[in-house]
């Protein structure tokens, strides 16, 4: 039977270090451990240990795009990063409206075995918001989906999304909005304020995110459903979220690193790696969101890791896609943002990319607690290490990563996926 020791960790970077021995896919035993016979040993050097992390918004680009990105490509960055699922959105081409499609990319998912890959399945036939998709063939399907998004793409019609939710709570599944009123982004190519005016941006206003967050956790609320709103971006929308909350409205919801990190500052360069949607917001966005998190109010983060061709990225702004790139980053961004600013410890972190996210998508077998008797999904972390992202460097087929360059803190050093040791020192095992 296959066991892995890892020697001298530090459980969610408290007390003091302890040998934790995984056997057959699960801890079997933490405290002072002897190496058995063939077991692969990783000296941990007092690094802390971590659940797996769990992301709820990746793109894949399988089908359709696989010049971006393939389920393999996108699974080995997601595993170098310390992740031991994500979930795969349903823009691709063919859109995942059916269960042929989401079948495909989970069982792509589990040939490739680096991570597990859960399907979302759209909300919507073909991300038109017009008519609502399979929801419950793809939720009864091989694949099992979980959660629904027509994400890319705002599900604006009123009528549709409350019939969406209502239709979720018979299937116990999360609808996860894309939250952006349409009617009030036409051509909008930059966050609305003093950057954009000072450039010549058509903004994206603030309300175009918060006025759809308001109205649909109103409707969830009527419904009795579960609701997940992506990336967050503004620090009204996390006014309405703790507002929603305090209701007792069902509603979780996600900010991405690149939030909690760039501002459209970043915009003077006229640098299409910066276009992203919803797009970067001004300091005081960041700010808030940096707190909204540390309290609770966001529940998690989520990378939206977007990959894209260098001729969808290298040429004029206006022109290009918006995206950035996510899986391998966002623990060194995480505790750039949270744990060096004091406003999460290791656990906080456990609880934002590993908990909350597997508890919100239903995973039973992920962000489990680090003890005796649980699944081996594991990242262990060098808090104390530092490394230069380059955006060549990395596993994705893409290379539009915003922090080109950029001196980063935090390194994931192993990652184990049911007690297999996925990803080592930088690379895939």
């Amino acid at each position: 039977m296959n066991q892995v020791l890892i020697k001298g960790a530090r459980l969610y970077g408290e007390g003091d270090p302890v040998d934790v021995l995984v056997t057959g896919g699960t801890i079997s035993e933490i405290g002072c451990v002897s190496a058995p016979e063939d077991a692969e040993v990783i000296e941990a050097g007092g690094q802390v240990l971590l659940p797996g992390f769990v992301d709820l918004h990746t793109h894949l680009r399988e089908p359709g795009r696989e010049d971006t990105e393939t389920i393999e490509t996108g699974s080995a960055a997601a595993a170098l990063g310390g992740y031991t699922a994500v979930f795969a959105m349903a823009n691709t081409d063919p859109v995942a409206d059916n269960s042929v499609i989401v079948e495909h990319v989970w069982r792509r998912g589990r040939e490739v075995g680096l991570v597990d890959v859960h399907p979302v399945g759209a909300v919507t036939v073909g991300l038109k918001g017009e008519r609502l998709a399979e929801l419950g063939t793809m939720a009864k399907s091989a694949a099992g989906v979980r959660v629904f998004s027509d994400d890319g793409h705002c599900v604006h019609d009123p009528l549709i999304m409350r019939r969406a939710l209502e239709y979720s709570t018979a299937l116990d599944v999360v609808i996860a909005q894309h939250a952006e009123e349409p009617r009030l982004t036409v051509g909008a190519q930059a966050h609305e304020g003093e950057q954009a005016s000072r450039l010549g941006y058509a903004g994206w206003p603030a309300s175009a995110e918060e006025s759809i967050v308001a109205r649909d956790c109103l409707l969830a609320e009527h419904a009795g459903a579960r609701l997940h709103v992506c990336h967050v971006s503004t620090s009204g929308t996390a006014d309405v979220l703790r507002w929603a909350k305090d209701r007792g409205t069902r509603v979780s919801a996600e900010v991405t690193p690149h939030h909690l990190l760039l501002t459209d500052e970043r915009l003077a360069t006229y640098d299409p790696v910066n276009k992203v949607n919803p797009p970067l917001r001004a300091g005081a966005d960041v700010e808030k969101l940096r707190a909204a998190l540390a309290e609770g109010v966001i529940d998690c983060v989520a990378t939206d890791h977007a990959p894209h061709a260098p001729q969808d990225k290298d040429c004029e702004w206006s022109a290009a896609r918006p995206g950035m790139l996510g899986l391998q980053t966002a623990l060194s961004v995480v505790a750039a943002t949270m744990v060096e600013t004091g406003l999460l410890d290791w656990r906080g972190v456990a609880k934002v990319m590993s908990e909350r996210p597997a508890e919100i998508a239903g995973l039973p077998d992920q962000g489990r607690p680090l003890a005796v008797g649980e699944p081996a999904n594991l990242a262990l972390v060098d808090p104390g290490a530092q490394w230069t992202v380059r955006g060549a460097e990395l596993a994705s087929l893409a290379a539009n990563t915003p922090y080109e360059g950029m001196r980063l803190p935090a390194v994931v050093t192993a990652t184990l996926l049911r007690g297999r040791v996925t990803a080592r020192e930088g690379k895939i095992c």
